[in-house]
């Protein structure tokens, strides 16, 4: 008898070869299929809802640096004004449509969440599993309902992790290059992205990875990372490192009103959903103790550092968001081995708890998270709860207020007037929706903004807003109360509470120099 017909022939062999490779191509593309489907998902959700308020003032300060790009900014790097430069030429001014990017980026964070439980060996369920976890997590949902510079520092932190798994899993030295990448990237989007590499460089040291440090791919990509940083590091050096002054002044106001307290709190409320928090504790355990988890140690000791790094400097509680997906990851390897060790019964028992734990999770998260009710609701639970909703509230207002001021002004007055504003959403909001009514750009103190200067020649009526009273008294003559900023849905945030008054005065009492020089301020 033929030995191919008894299964033993070299044809044989072949065959079944090629029917594993064909089987475990068939079940990658599943499993990618079914991660997309996910994220396909969240990217649904995020677009039925991004359109229902407006801007957060965030928001607006990104925007109005895209209409100005450099290869800095005070406040932060250029890559995400970079993006939403690209989205205002795409988009123009559409809520859905600038804020896709963060949408995508947080999506694709998903699926890469994933991947990289895929590269732990784990199966499609378990990959399922560790996807959902990074779906229900506040911050990566607050994430894709904004565009901010944390949205992409999220999604560039999940691929270096990746890069990361690929590399110790293989021992494939050119992985590094992905990783430099990565970092390049971080570095031109936040600042945050050195206590990620701080993290690196421990696992690198305190494990067998550091055999690496001979490697010339570590050296490359470590390379390559400086070069993409590189003209962000220029542009620092030329305006003597203002960003290292900003983030001084922001962490030391951070400490002061409270905004860094609770950080151990915020890793299970902000950064994790609390009802999915024996994921990523398990995860942490798998890095460091688990047989087949030992080779990833140098993640464990990533998060550890970073953890250390942002506790005892005071950091805000979400600014380790971007270390836990790769620990959901290792926690969800876990998860599937222990159903399998279980009967079918406490199996599936196990598999309902997770799921419901998953759904029950992502249900309160996305009522305080997402702008799901009408601002006009009686009962707007997400608005009562959720501040950084309610600064999405009144801008519009702002600036058809701001607009009747103007309107208002005599005639000489109207010959040469400006408009000076207190805070970077003020600036936005009226340097973006101001053209409509026929509004110059602002003068503004805040960040960037106040490199662009005053005018030349400066302007002789000021209409000013964001600022107090007794401020505008004594820096500007002749001033006069002459309208008010709000909202007509009474909804009390930083501009309707702090900002109401609208004032209309003359030059500054001091040279325009000298009170330029004052004037200077960092949010």
């Amino acid at each position: 008898m033929d030995d191919d017909l008894r299964g033993t022939g070299p044809h044989f062999a072949e065959q079944q070869h090629a029917a594993l490779t064909r089987d475990t191509r068939n079940s990658a593309s599943g499993d990618v299929f079914t991660l997309c489907a996910i994220a396909l998902g969240m990217v649904i959700l995020h677009i039925a809802t991004n359109g229902r308020y407006g801007f957060h003032r965030d928001e607006f300060q990104v925007l109005d640096d895209a209409r100005h790009m450099d290869w800095g900014f005070v406040a932060y790097p250029p890559v995400t004004p970079f993006i939403e430069r690209i989205g205002l030429e795409i988009f123009g001014i559409s809520l859905v449509g600038l804020r896709m990017f963060s949408v995508l980026a947080q999506a694709i964070a998903l699926v890469v969440t994933g991947l990289m439980t895929r590269e732990l060996g784990a199966r499609r369920l378990a990959q399922v599993v560790a996807a959902l976890t990074v779906a229900v997590s506040p911050l990566p949902l607050f994430e894709g309902t904004e565009f901010q510079y944390s949205s992409f520092d999220y999604l560039w932190c999940v691929l270096i992790a990746y890069f990361l798994i690929r590399l110790l899993k293989s021992g494939n030295p050119r992985w590094w290059i992905g990783v430099g990448v990565g970092i390049g990237l971080g570095m031109m989007t936040k600042y945050t992205m050195g206590f990620f590499v701080a993290g690196i460089v421990a696992g690198t040291l305190l494990t067998p990875a550091r055999r690496y440090l001979k490697s010339p791919w570590l050296w490359g990509g470590a390379a390559l990372a400086i070069l993409l940083f590189l003209p962000n590091l220029s542009w620092q050096i030329r305006h003597d490192f203002i960003s290292l002054h900003f983030l001084r002044h922001i962490h030391a106001r951070d400490v002061r009103q409270g905004r860094a307290e609770g950080f151990v709190r915020d890793q299970f409320m902000i950064s994790t959903n609390p009802f999915i928090a024996p994921l990523w504790i398990a995860g942490l355990y798998y890095f460091f103790a688990a047989q087949d988890g030992k080779r990833y140690r140098l993640l464990a000791w990533l998060y550890v550092t970073e953890f250390a790094f942002f506790f005892f400097a005071k950091g805000r509680g979400y600014y380790l968001a971007p270390a836990y997906p790769m620990l959901f990851a290792g926690g969800s390897v876990l998860w599937q081995r222990w159903i399998a060790s279980l009967s079918r019964v406490w199996s599936r028992v196990v598999e309902a708890v997770t799921f419901a734990a998953l759904a029950v999770g992502g249900v309160l998260a996305c009522a305080f998270i997402l702008p799901i009710n009408p601002v006009i609701s009686k009962d707007n639970f997400a608005l009562r709860n959720n501040g950084d909703l309610r600064e999405e509230i009144g801008w519009t207002d702002l600036v058809a207020a701001v607009a009747k001021v103007r309107d208002a002004l005599s005639a000489d007055e109207r010959s040469n007037y400006g408009i000076v504003v207190g805070n970077y959403g003020e600036t936005g909001s009226i340097d973006l929706l101001g053209p409509a009514y026929g509004l110059p750009e602002t003068i503004s103190s805040t960040n960037s903004a106040w490199f662009r200067g005053y005018g030349n020649p400066p302007p002789k009526t000021l209409i000013i807003v964001g600022l107090p009273r007794d401020y505008v008294d004594k820096m500007f003559q002749s001033c006069r109360l002459a309208g008010h900023n709000g909202n007509p849905y009474g909804i009390k945030n930083e501009e309707s509470e702090d900002h109401p008054d609208i004032f209309v005065c003359g030059a500054p009492r001091e040279s325009w120099p000298q009170f330029w020089d004052d004037f200077q301020s960092y949010g």
